[in-house]
């Protein structure tokens, strides 16, 4: 079972929990960064598509595990550049949990290749 919250005090966003307690799990599945291909290994053409692939791919992971978004506890997301922030947040807001995990996110140099603007890794339990 998962304990999201954020304390009194913090902050909060609808983007994701300060904190994620697990109170009991059997099993727990960490994922390696998704980026936005497709299941040709095309990018996405823009971050917008870039980043419903990558969600995708995660929640494809998922599901191979017998688990579901909302077995995630902790997501890690990569940017290219900070420009990008808005239209990540516009595309993810919709197919993220409702309860978001603890999540951080990072704007980077570059990722694996250069037409690549989004990588997001998760840890899941269960």
């Amino acid at each position: 079972m998962l304990r999201k919250f954020n304390p009194p005090g913090m902050g909060s966003s609808n983007m994701y929990h300060q904190g994620v307690e697990i109170t009991s799990f059997k099993r727990m599945l960490f994922i390696s960064g998704q980026v936005g291909v497709g299941s040709d290994g095309a990018p996405g053409k823009d971050i917008r598509q870039q980043t419903e692939l990558a969600i995708n791919n995660l929640y494809n992971i998922l599901a191979a595990a017998d688990m579901d978004a909302n077995d995630i506890v902790k997501t890690t997301i990569y940017l290219t550049d900070e420009n990008l922030l808005g239209a990540f947040m516009e595309a993810g807001a919709s197919s993220l949990p409702s309860a978001p995990p603890a999540t951080t996110l990072v704007i980077v140099k570059a990722l694996a290749s250069p037409d690549l603007l989004i990588e997001i890794e998760a840890v899941a339990a269960k």
